[in-house]
């Protein structure tokens, strides 16, 4: 097929229209909360010491995102092979764990996480995404909240928009995209609510 020049884009029809990603720029609002050493730095900090399956130590990544900016609370355990965009736009609370090779993509917008969280192997929060209406593809940022107790489980892609309600479980695999409800369990492509979650009665067992 011969390549045909397009008419002006106000002469087209919707079908017609094309994405032209050449024409893209980051937003006037868009901040990146640190300035270009900053991030450059830690973007070094973070292939050495977080995304480098060598590394087992919490402490010492929680000592890092601190100095990053991050706040942390008690108890935090995060696992190998952890990738962490921008520290400064990250939250976590009491004794929540990051499992291996989560990526918590808070490039956009912050990401907080609530206490006794589990995030899950493979799992990926994620706060930016792009207008598709758009030719220019624009970016829409969101900020993602996940609150105490819940549970994403592994593999999980937890989107813009979404937003984990308290011991809500997002299964293994699952797209979540949408707000969800508190003691709810959801799963699938796009994830759906399947069942309540019930909780055991009894004392925890001391360790």
């Amino acid at each position: 097929m011969k390549n045909q020049t397009l008419p002006p884009a106000d002469q087209l029809t919707n079908d017609e229209l094309t994405v032209d990603l050449s024409s893209y720029r980051n937003p006037p609002w868009h901040d990146k909360g640190r300035g270009i050493v900053v991030r450059s730095v830690w973007h070094c900090v973070n292939a050495l010491f977080f995304e480098n399956s060598l590394n087992p130590s919490s402490g010492l990544k929680i000592a890092l995102l601190k100095l990053f900016g991050a706040k942390i609370g008690k108890g935090v355990i995060i696992k190998p092979g952890v990738n962490i965009k921008h520290p400064w736009f990250l939250t976590l609370g009491d004794h929540t764990w990051i499992g291996e090779r989560a990526w918590l993509d808070n490039t956009f917008a912050p990401i907080t996480i609530g206490s006794h969280v589990c995030i899950s192997q493979g799992a990926y929060l994620c706060t930016g995404n792009h207008d598709w209406t758009d030719p220019a593809f624009g970016l829409l940022e969101r900020p993602l909240t996940i609150e105490p107790g819940a549970w994403i489980g592994a593999g999980a892609k937890v989107l813009p928009g979404a937003y984990v309600a308290s011991h809500a479980v997002v299964s293994g695999g699952a797209v979540l995209s949408k707000p969800t409800e508190p003691y709810i369990i959801y799963a699938g492509n796009p994830a759906t609510a399947v069942k309540k979650r019930v909780m055991r009665e009894g004392k925890r067992e001391q360790r």
